[in-house]
């Protein structure tokens, strides 16, 4: 697939084309440049299949393709009181394969409004509670990866829900309860409309995806080991 690589960049007609559905979000003026969005998606497309390349160079995916990564552009709206039809930017997920490998990948592409995360989004209250019990039973491991000069520059800090009170079975006083009380554990870098629309792109967020690996690793081995550990 390198062939593509040099080709594979977020172009200017794709943020064209989303800012038109912004102000047009509407089946008739959508099925009228129907033309006009597959050929952006088939260029995004692009994109997806390079990252993927590029990604499973140095971690296992189970995603078998870059055009299976996007989502659909076409939005549930059964339970949102927004009832446009259509989302206004271009995203899709990696999954990495095997029990033993966890944390998801993500980009969110849109005119200001443009990322590359990956971590947990929604964790089973059982992950949740192992990750929580590791972190109470020795922070240490988890604040040398987000104090890391590496984890500073590119994501600033951990991000996600958190609760307002102490969870349950823990102290509020605890060492960690800063840590304790993230739902999430949410990895984001924002990228400019200029960084996204130039030739450096791929690099930059393949380069994003490889620095969430030490906390991914981590929490994998937290995740995966039995109740001794093993």
């Amino acid at each position: 697939m390198a062939k593509n690589t040099a080709a594979a960049q977020i172009h200017q007609s794709g943020f064209d084309f989303l800012n038109k559905l912004k102000k047009n979000n509407n089946r008739d003026w959508f099925n009228e440049h129907k033309a006009t969005f597959q050929k952006e998606l088939g260029l995004v497309e692009v994109f997806a299949e390079a990252l993927l390349q590029q990604l499973s160079a140095t971690d296992l995916i189970e995603t078998p393709s870059g055009k299976k990564s996007l989502y659909r552009i076409y939005r549930d709206t059964r339970f949102s009181n927004d009832k446009t039809p259509y989302k206004t930017h271009w995203s899709g997920s990696f999954k990495r394969a095997t029990k033993s490998r966890r944390g998801g990948y993500y980009f969110h592409i849109a005119p200001g409004n443009s990322f590359v995360a990956g971590g947990f989004w929604g964790p089973t209250p059982q992950d949740l509670k192992l990750m929580r019990d590791d972190i109470a039973f020795d922070p240490t491991p988890v604040r040398k990866i987000i104090n890391s000069k590496a984890f500073i520059s590119t994501f600033g800090s951990l991000e996600g829900e958190q609760l307002k009170t102490t969870p349950k079975g823990f102290e509020a006083d605890h060492e960690a309860i800063d840590l304790l009380r993230y739902k999430q554990f949410l990895l984001i870098r924002r990228f400019s409309d200029e960084e996204v629309l130039s030739n450096t792109f791929l690099k930059e967020a393949t380069a994003t995806f490889q620095k969430m690996r030490p906390f991914f690793d981590h929490m994998s081995e937290v995740l995966s080991s039995d109740p001794n550990g093993e």
